[in-house]
């Protein structure tokens, strides 16, 4: 009877030594969760607490890039060309539309908005959060304001907010140099980005697209701001912390004279062509007329479908700037520059004459090249040749000389090569040689296109503005200047002249052999018999210039150019390359028409009453 009992009070002994255990484990186990949790409180309150509370910071505040003000761009006088004008823009916060959807309709039959508004809205707002304002219509005209004023409380969500925009208060007359800004793109963010600008632009909506906008865009878009907003848990913004204003664009002063640009502009009418005014002293462009233009503010505020259509397929090539990216061929102009260097190589004198009998043949070719005055000019030397631009000689000279002893002269004028312009969209247009021809066709050169060259024809082609360069380098004995359309940058208060630059000068043997160019050019004008006398018969100044007439299309052996009874897209090119005065001119003008005939009949006379306004009008205030 006594055995079960010490049983039972071993196993109650053994009991209490395991509880005992387990009480100890566990006592165990919470001191180490705490030590874990003490452990982790230090580290979170303590060592990483700086850590942590800029985490917090960063969920609780938000940087809110702020646009700068795009530099205006001003005249040479400093009259505006390109300012920013306020606008009021339609904006919508989808977070507080309670029906977006149908928000939207109403919004699109009470301001008559058409489809592609609402599907750019949708668009834009694929790319914003809830809670931010996405843009429906940037710009609304009077009628449309006063409909939402009335209405405003119809539509919660939906404001009128006042921004800024870039406008171009003198039209299409300066699209082509001054370009224009449009909406940021896809490709445009890519090219930011890639260039590590995407954060500058954080803000910005527009970017220079075309012409200085373009070129400068680095210059006017100015430094993005920013501003620090405490939000709450959904990112909406309760108040403003700190602003960091940002820092405008740069304003541009340019050598074009708006009076100069916009009497240029009316002088070529209706026709098609370019007008080019450099000073030869320093590459200053005060006029670059491209005709037909556009109105470049369709594109800042978002061209239509039509409109951009009817650009694009127009017959007459509005986007086309004639004055940097047509190619023309350079008729006689070049006739005075072909002239220097046949005195250079010795093929000529100054006092080489030979017979014109109104055409000019190879030996052993059955083909006559014709001059423009069909009974010959009778004896003629390079004086001569010039001022009465005579074909037949520059058959003969051109000939003689060969091709690539030509192309390699007159590429040193910047013939084949773009002008250094500050503009990205310019055309190098084509110096021909043997060897260009062989790249471009694998064909062999022939040396009645050789003959052709002589006169500016052939494959020969050139933009006004390598005109305007090559002669300004001809008066200039040489010294070529680089074209350019900037003339100053506004810093703040202080305004920094763009740096005149010069190109690889052209050096002769003989520089008295640019005196014959001259000479030939003055003469052009004072001679009775040059081909630009009866245009500049009686002007107030003295110049000097050379016509050209550029055929379009070939004309047969024995066949007739008869003006009238052909279609205008296939008449001559009437060109005149000029300046003034002839002693220190100040002035080179190029003045081109397409399909309008003779150059002296057409083109001097218009460059003549050009070379009036500058001189009476534009050189007399500038004087004052």
């Amino acid at each position: 009877m006594l055995q079960p009992r010490r049983t039972h009070i071993r196993d109650t002994q053994a009991e209490a030594s395991l509880f005992g255990r387990r009480v100890w484990v566990a006592m165990a186990i919470v001191v180490l969760v705490f030590s874990i949790l003490l452990s982790n409180l230090y580290k979170l309150q303590v060592s990483q607490f700086e850590q942590f509370q800029t985490r917090s910071n960063d969920n609780r505040i938000k940087v809110v890039p702020i646009s700068p003000n795009r530099g205006l761009i001003y005249d040479r006088k400093g009259r505006l060309l390109a300012e920013n004008v306020p606008v009021m823009s339609l904006e919508i916060t989808p977070e507080r539309v309670v029906d977006l959807d149908n928000t939207l309709a109403r919004l699109q039959q009470l301001l008559q908005l058409d489809d592609k508004v609402i599907a750019d809205f949708h668009e834009a707002r694929r790319r914003e959060r809830r809670f931010n304002q996405v843009i429906l219509l940037d710009d609304l005209n009077d009628e449309q304001i006063a409909k939402l004023a009335v209405r405003q409380h119809e539509f919660p969500g939906v404001s009128i907010e006042a921004r800024l925009v870039r406008s171009y208060p003198h039209g299409e007359a300066f699209t082509h140099a001054l370009g224009y800004v449009a909406k940021i793109n896809r490709r445009d963010l890519n090219a930011l980005q890639e260039r590590g600008q995407g954060a500058n632009y954080a803000a910005t909506r527009t970017i220079g697209k075309l012409g200085l906008e373009r070129f400068y865009e680095d210059l006017l878009h100015g430094t993005v701001g920013y501003r620090q907003v405490e939000v709450d848990i959904h990112g909406r913004n309760l108040r403003t912390l700190s602003i960091e204003p940002p820092i405008p664009g740069q304003d541009l002063y340019l050598e074009l004279d708006l009076d100069l640009q916009k009497f240029a502009y009316e002088l070529l009418g209706d026709r098609r062509g370019s007008i080019v005014v450099i000073d030869p002293r320093d590459g200053g462009v005060l006029a670059m007329v491209s005709k037909p233009s556009y109105d470049p503010n369709w594109f800042v505020r978002g061209i239509s479908y039509q409109q951009y259509q009817s650009l694009l397929q127009s017959k007459h090539s509005p986007l086309l700037n004639r004055s940097t990216q047509g190619g023309y061929p350079p008729a006689s102009t070049i006739k005075p520059q072909i002239a220097v260097l046949g005195l250079e190589e010795g093929i000529i004198e100054e006092d080489t004459q030979i017979w014109d009998p109104g055409w000019f043949e190879i030996k052993g070719v059955d083909h006559r090249y014709r001059d423009w005055l069909s009974w010959g000019h009778g004896w003629v030397d390079v004086n001569d040749a010039i001022v009465e631009s005579c074909d037949t000689f520059y058959y003969d000279l051109a000939l003689k000389l060969g091709i690539d002893t030509i192309s390699g002269f007159m590429s040193q004028f910047g013939f084949g090569e773009t002008t250094g312009l500050d503009l990205f969209e310019e055309s190098a247009a084509v110096m021909p040689s043997r060897g260009w021809k062989r790249a471009r066709f694998n064909e062999p050169w022939y040396a009645g296109e050789t003959v052709s060259i002589g006169i500016g024809q052939s494959y020969w082609t050139a933009t006004p503005i390598q005109l305007a360069v090559a002669t300004a380098a001809t008066i200039n004995r040489g010294k070529r200047v680089v074209p350019r359309l900037l003339g100053e940058i506004v810093d703040g208060p202080i305004r920094l002249p763009a740096v005149s630059e010069e190109a690889e000068p052209i050096i002769l043997r003989d520089p008295s052999h640019w005196d014959v160019a001259i000479k030939g050019m003055n003469d052009v004008v004072d001679k009775v018999k040059g081909t630009a006398h009866n245009a500049f018969r009686g002007a107030s100044y003295s110049s000097g210039g050379k016509t050209g007439t550029a055929q379009v299309i070939s004309i047969g052996q024995d066949e007739e150019y008869v003006e009238e009874e052909i279609a205008e897209k296939f008449r001559d090119n009437a060109m005149y390359v000029g300046y003034a005065p002839q002693e220190n001119p100040e002035i080179v003008v190029v003045f081109t028409v397409e399909n309008a005939g003779g150059g002296g009949r057409i083109a001097a006379p218009k460059a003549r009453e050009l070379m009036d306004f500058y001189f009476e009008k534009v050189r007399t205030d500038a004087d004052q």
